[in-house]
């Protein structure tokens, strides 16, 4: 993803907000605006100038201070629009179809980030059907600062939910906002600043994080430019000259190249698609391994545009058809797809070849995914056997760490919130977690500091805040254990002492081998059930059971349970699972569990003095079937029964 560096924004920055008019990047045509609130308008001008403002029959004036900034309150407006928004000093700026309606921040990190463009295999008819041109999107790109908070962002714009624009939403802010708008019917305005793999440290202002030293030392420590640029040059310098080369890959150093089309296979072995190769007779390889497959098109499945569906490959690939290059991806999380051109294939035997590239773990293929060629209406399974050559191993060797802009403390805040804080907003959405699941502890404190930081620099005491809890991921384990990812869900929903928030239960939406899982609908849906309980005040089931309280009778724990809804259930109708329970050892074993009545009942007969019980405690929690009636599962919890 493309990075604006601060001082590239500072410089345009500077520019624009001399002598001439200029208005923040977020004020502009097709803007949403908050309702029934004050909304304050600013922007900058030459010291001493006027400004006027017209909007919706209110006209303001005011004067440009000293450093050329200004700014005007707006009475609070309802819901409504199209209107016109005129600023006026030595020029007038008219910004057209700007709506009224509630304005939600969406952040976090890569889950928060994933486009419809990615769902659009999984949910066609919301793509091709789109016509929603009240909900709008405003994506904000990866900005970093290690300096100060920014006054502003580069220049934007927002995006109506329409068939040509919705692929660039975020699907679960999306999913989010049709369930709000198809409920109350008013424009919906969605800022999405979120990004990839970034811990929530990196979204807290220095200010906010003054309660924490280590980070706080990291903040200073950053401040220093020539320390930053040095170190992350001489990493760069120093992984560059230690990485492996191109022109090492014995697929690509011939004179034929392996994916040519006069290329005649020699010496390739036999291996499965989907599967990792580590699984499959080759040991702890980290390199280049080739496949190959060949297969039999029928005349109609050429002459026309088509597509590969390779799954999900780790790490990375270069997939040739025929001996051209469709496609590649540098990294491992994105589905491949590929659109193969009208040219490409032909009548009778094709040559599919993948150069992949492992660098760390299992390298391969991700089994569970899809592995297809379609060409019109018909398909080619993909799955199975091909065959494979190893290219290049790479040799061990030490690499120097990079410091990464977008991981340090404030650093996001600085570049992506800061420039936010004057425009008024309904609540927050956030969706993040997976980058600080090796320190769960820590996200004990760091989300209600994010929090309360983000209150207080919006100056809005209680403004709603929703969260998605992780989702279940990994392999599952059928034996209790330990679990940094269940930690981390319990931090989350201890989150919920802090007032006016909510939080979306999903450990029954993700893919075991997917951080990144497809199911963005019933995220959305989910969030929106908290944001009509904490945002719109509406008497509703808007959770699952949330853990109240246990009693420990004999070695029996009874449990009761906040957002029962119309009655607790086993989702699938069998014994309920996923109950764990412990003595004095806190060795957890599996206990038995019903339902009575409002309450659940745990045992085991093995342990005669329960001290300890956990529900769901695990990375993917498989089985975990505690509902309400209303379809939405109990959040995985721990106590300890001896408090």
């Amino acid at each position: 993803m493309k990075r604006i560096t601060s001082l590239l924004l500072s410089f345009w920055f500077v520019i624009a907000a001399g002598a001439q008019l200029k208005l923040p990047a977020l004020i502009t045509d097709s803007m949403v605006l908050q309702r029934d609130v004050k909304l304050k308008i600013w922007g900058w001008a030459a010291k001493g100038q006027t400004v006027k403002v017209n909007f919706n029959q209110q006209k303001l004036k005011t004067v440009a201070g000293n450093e050329g900034k200004w700014f005007v309150w707006l009475t609070p407006v309802k819901a409504g629009g199209p209107y016109t928004l005129e600023i006026i000093a030595e020029k007038k700026i008219i910004l057209k179809e700007v709506l009224v309606g509630d304005v939600w921040i969406c952040s976090g990190q890569s889950n928060m980030v994933l486009p419809m463009e990615r769902v659009k295999e999984k949910y066609p008819d919301e793509i091709t059907k789109a016509g929603y041109p009240q909900i709008r999107h405003y994506f904000i790109p990866t900005l970093t600062d290690l300096q100060h908070p920014l006054d502003d962002l580069p220049p934007g714009h927002w995006k109506s939910a329409v068939e040509k624009d919705i692929l660039k939403f975020s699907a679960t802010a999306y999913f989010f906002a049709k369930t709000i708008y198809e409920k109350y019917h008013i424009p919906i305005g969605l800022i999405n600043a979120s990004v990839g793999g970034t811990p929530a440290e990196a979204w807290i202002s220095e200010e906010g994080l003054k309660q924490f030293p280590e980070l706080i030392q990291a903040i200073e420590r950053n401040k220093d430019t020539a320390y930053v640029n040095d170190n992350n040059r001489k990493a760069a310098a120093f992984n560059s000259a230690n990485a492996p080369k191109r022109e090492d890959d014995k697929g690509l150093s011939g004179n034929l190249k392996w994916y040519d089309t006069g290329y005649v296979p020699h010496g390739w072995g036999k291996i499965n698609i989907p599967g990792y190769w580590e699984d499959q007779g080759i040991k702890d390889l980290n390199g280049v391994v080739w496949y190959r497959k060949e297969i039999q098109l029928q005349s109609s499945m050429t002459g026309i545009a088509a597509k590969i569906f390779m799954g999900r490959i780790v790490d990375a690939d270069e997939i040739y058809i025929n001996g051209k290059l469709i496609g590649n991806i540098t990294y491992q999380y994105p589905p491949r797809r590929y659109e193969i051109p009208a040219d490409v294939l032909k009548a009778g035997k094709n040559v599919i070849v993948i150069r992949v590239t492992n660098n760390v773990g299992k390298g391969g293929f991700v089994p569970d995914k899809p592995y297809y060629l379609q060409a019109g209406e018909k398909k080619i399974d993909l799955k199975g056997e091909w065959l494979y050559k190893v290219g290049q191993v790479f040799e061990e060797h030490a690499v120097m760490p990079v410091l990464s802009l977008q991981n340090q403390p404030a650093s996001l805040y600085n570049a992506m919130i800061a420039p936010l804080i004057n425009y008024a907003v309904k609540g927050i959405l956030w969706y993040q977690g997976e980058a600080n699941a090796d320190r769960p502890a820590l996200y004990y404190r760091l989300l209600p500091t994010l929090i309360a930081d983000w209150r207080h620099q919006w100056k809005q005491a209680d403004v709603p805040f929703i969260y998605v809890q992780l989702a279940n991921f990994m392999d599952v384990n059928y034996s209790p254990s330990e679990s940094k990812w269940a930690e981390l869900r319990d931090a989350q929903l201890k989150t919920l002492s802090v007032p006016h928030t909510a939080m979306a239960v999903a450990i029954d939406l993700g893919e075991w081998n997917d951080i990144h899982p497809l199911n963005k609908k019933d995220v959305g849906y989910r969030l929106a059930l908290g944001a009509e309980k904490v945002a719109y005040g509406e008497n509703i089931v808007y959770s699952g059971p949330i853990f109240k309280k246990a009693v420990v009778e004999k070695n029996t724990v009874v449990i009761s349970f906040d957002n029962m809804g119309s009655g607790l259930i086993a989702n699938d109708g069998e014994d309920l699972k996923q109950f764990a329970i412990a003595g004095a050892d806190k060795k957890f074993v599996w206990a038995n569990a019903k339902i009575e009545g409002d309450k659940v009942i745990v045992w085991c007969d093995s342990i005669v003095e329960p001290l300890y019980l956990r529900y769901a405690w695990a990375d993917n929690p498989a089985g975990a079937n505690l509902y309400n009636k209303e379809g939405l599962p109990a959040s995985p919890f721990e106590i300890d029964l001896g408090k």
